[in-house]
């Protein structure tokens, strides 16, 4: 887990630690989530593909370590297409269950002073970026989803930790590596993450959960990209 997830979330509370000493509101602070790279247009493209690429290769060592210890991973963790009605329909309503209050709590944290200002994309608007950021959200919800739900769970199943303990374990993981956006983003994450724990400790399946969180940062970063400039303004931090 230390090679991925693990390892954002002590960047993540190093860089809120900065954030906290440097004497100015967090709320006036910037967490960019998809940021350019590169200011030639396909150096740049180039950079978001790799980074989506590397960045789903602990997503396949979890899948060998999973086959290695005799498991069907796919059947195992519920990652497959047999049940595709069943998965989109799941998947659609946790999106909009935790979207909608969601985005009343990153708004409430914003102006309570307790959240950096979250800018989803700062992708140029280059023919690319659109397909860029809907990669970037499929592989957030592919990496998070297999590791922090399927593999983390079944480890800790397997370690016969209890029930409580293993939800606490995910949702704090999941929470811990949103840190860079402030307390709102820890605590949104932690919420999302036992939601998202119970979920699949009753049905098996991470299929949902890879669709619910598509679907959530999908319109965060694309959706972000086609608000007026009237509105993003109206989101800003108003010391």
């Amino acid at each position: 887990m230390l090679l991925s997830l693990g390892q954002s979330a002590i960047w993540s509370l190093v860089r809120l630690t900065a954030t906290l000493t440097d004497g100015k509101p967090l709320a006036s602070h910037t967490a960019t989530l998809n940021a350019p790279l590169s200011p030639r247009p396909y150096l740049d493209l180039t950079y978001q593909l790799l980074n989506i690429f590397f960045d789903l290769v602990p997503v396949a060592l979890a899948w060998y370590l999973l086959r290695r210890d005799d498991m069907r991973p796919g059947r195992d963790l519920g990652i497959d297409f047999r049940r595709p009605g069943y998965d989109a329909g799941w998947g659609a309503a946790l999106a909009a269950g935790i979207g909608i209050p969601g985005l009343l709590l990153v708004y409430a944290a914003l102006r309570l002073g307790i959240s950096a200002q979250i800018v989803p994309s700062a992708l140029q608007p280059y023919w690319w970026a659109v397909p860029v950021l809907i990669l970037s959200a499929i592989q957030n919800a592919v990496l998070e989803e297999v590791l922090v739900v399927g593999y983390l769970i079944t480890r800790l199943r397997q370690l016969s930790w209890s029930t409580p303990a293993i939800i606490v374990c995910s949702a704090v993981l999941r929470g811990s590596y949103h840190l860079y956006q402030g307390f709102g983003g820890f605590v949104g994450n932690v919420v999302m993450g036992v939601i998202f724990a119970l979920f699949y400790l009753r049905t098996k399946r991470v299929m949902p959960l890879i669709v619910a969180h598509s679907l959530l940062d999908i319109t965060a970063f694309v959706g972000y990209e086609l608000l007026p400039d009237s509105w993003l303004e109206w989101l800003k931090y108003q010391p």
